[in-house]
């Protein structure tokens, strides 16, 4: 199940401290949605895709991967209360209407949820299928998370955090699926979509929620997914429907403003680690 996300007009306000230069406040959780009905992914069995054997098993104690991560971490707390720091505490956002409020500024045009239904459903099925997927795989590595093992700040709650695993990042695999599925929608903005996808997954990094090696099999995790997903003929037929759709909207929706896309790329443009 995810977590408790940021209300959507909380997350606004960080946004906009992001493009102000100002530092955001402790981030504040809202109630948990009424529940709804279930949506049910594209695959019939998520977990035959066993990921847990095709990802570099988590660096272990004493590693070298394990040391850079750490380094990493230790680096990285740096960042907070920067503007860096604000947009990682709004990515804590996980659901759909924010995911597709995060890619506006690189598709270039508001992504209002309320016009993309089709696109929308599709996001919540591949979600379930992420799920379905990432879970064994962090069952199998059990790493911890960076601030149980070094002292820090992290952006969000940590009691929330601790209950599950860090290997691989459900957040990278999550932005990563999103941005791949958004290009293949839109080819022409391919290039700000994927960077605004690593970054998606970098502000995991940089909230210290997860160790850089988990973001990067993250990554790896959420092509695999789009890959497998696009044998299935359910979710074919649903691409081409919200190929449509998008293209529609992006032809009469409201362009995103300049100078608030320039602020964003240049939070995003560099890795932070």
């Amino acid at each position: 199940m995810r977590q408790p996300t940021l209300s959507i007009r909380h997350a606004a306000w960080l946004f906009a401290a992001v493009l102000t230069g100002c530092a955001a406040p402790a981030a504040k959780t809202s109630m948990p949605a009424a529940a709804s009905a279930p949506v049910k992914g594209y695959l019939a069995d998520p977990a035959a895709l066993h990921m847990a054997e095709v990802l570099p098993v988590a660096p272990k104690a004493g590693s070298a991967r394990y040391e850079a991560d750490r380094q990493v971490f230790r680096d990285t707390r740096k960042l907070e209360g920067t503007p860096r720091w604000a947009l990682a505490t709004s990515d804590v956002n996980l659901e759909v209407p924010d995911m597709l409020r995060d890619f506006s500024c690189a598709m270039g045009v508001q992504m209002d949820p309320a016009r993309l239904p089709r696109l929308a459903a599709l996001l919540k099925r591949v979600d379930e299928d992420g799920i379905g997927v990432t879970d064994p795989a962090k069952h199998a590595n059990q790493r911890q998370r960076p601030f149980l093992i070094d002292e820090g700040a992290v952006c969000q709650s940590k009691d929330r955090l601790r209950r599950s695993f860090d290997y691989p990042s459900g957040h990278s695999t999550w932005g990563w699926t999103v941005g791949l599925i958004l290009t293949e929608l839109a080819p022409d903005r391919a290039n700000e979509v994927l960077l605004r996808a690593r970054s998606f997954a970098d502000s995991r990094v940089v909230c210290g929620a997860h160790n850089l090696s988990a973001i990067q099999a993250g990554q790896i995790n959420g092509s695999a997914i789009v890959a497998r997903l696009h044998a299935e003929a359910a979710f074919q037929a649903d691409m081409v429907a919200a190929r449509e759709e998008l293209a529609a909207m992006r032809a009469s929706g409201t362009p995103m403003d300049g100078g608030q896309c320039a602020a964003e790329h240049a939070v995003i443009e560099q890795a932070p680690y």
